[in-house]
């Protein structure tokens, strides 16, 4: 869990008008859900419109062991004494900002019907423990994220928490714009810059047949970076896109023979 202040904006390139839809919920009070595949910006997204909305940013790392305490808050001994001491989330409830929960459906259905108060028109947040029903502050936001690719019986988001959201839908960039955020992000070239996207564009149509998920824009910025840097684009191809995406040897054999045919063995 972190919360963070940005004092310049982030590189961002919307893809559509999820910018003025994000600032419209700000503005009236909407908590937002975001979904899109790992790695497509959902998360640098957020950090953006924290930025240019001048509000704290807290994000949470949801997983299976997140409890509601983690997010509201516990009692803590400190120096003798048994202090309360605020979660993430009740902190942007007391004092303003962006609450962001990444990937919120690994986190425990019991853990998430803390949400329900706050993303409604009550905007409150009772603590039991403390007795307390706290109002939103005006500047507080909700926002959650998660990949609906990983959606099972056992883990999805109910609907009595997805309709309390607006929901913007992210993917993957067109190859114009992972482009332009690639020489963006990595200072390389036009030229290899079209190549790698080339060769993402082509990974992601395997995803159907031998992996779980497509090649991320966000692989494909390390991949561009370890080229910039001096590694072989074969080397930088394997560590950076190839190996996350399979533990299995023959896929991964599989997908570097892509790699060959985009760039050779070199």
């Amino acid at each position: 869990m972190m919360n963070q202040l940005s004092e310049s904006l982030p590189f961002y390139l919307p893809q559509a008008n999820e910018i003025e839809l994000f600032t419209y919920a700000y503005q009236n009070q909407l908590p937002v859900l975001i979904k899109g595949p790992t790695g497509c910006g959902k998360t640098r997204f957020i950090a953006y419109m924290a930025a240019k909305l001048r509000q704290e940013l807290y994000t949470i790392a949801c997983h299976d062991d997140l409890t509601a305490a983690d997010l509201v808050g516990r009692y803590l001994i400190h120096e003798g004494q048994t202090l309360w001491h605020d979660g993430p989330l009740t902190k942007a409830v007391r004092q303003g900002g962006i609450c962001y929960l990444d990937e919120v459906i690994e986190a425990r259905k019991d853990t998430t019907v803390v949400l329900h108060p706050l993303s409604d028109d009550r905007r409150i947040l009772p603590i039991e423990r403390t007795g307390e029903v706290l109002s939103a502050s005006d500047d507080f936001m909700l926002v959650v994220s998660y990949n609906p690719g990983y959606q099972n019986l056992m883990k999805g988001l109910k609907p009595s928490t997805r309709q309390r959201f607006i929901a913007l839908r992210f993917d993957y960039p067109n190859a114009a714009m992972e482009q332009q955020i690639l020489q963006q992000e990595a200072e390389i070239d036009e030229f290899m810059a079209k190549r790698l996207v080339a060769l993402a564009q082509a990974l992601r149509k395997l995803k159907d047949y031998d992996l779980e998920e497509g090649a991320s824009t966000r692989l494909l910025v390390y991949t561009a970076r370890l080229i910039a840097s001096g590694f072989s684009i074969v080397e930088a191809c394997r560590c950076a896109l190839i190996e996350p995406l399979s533990d299995d040897l023959e896929v991964i054999n599989g997908l570097m023979e892509v790699v060959y045919a985009s760039f050779g063995k070199t």
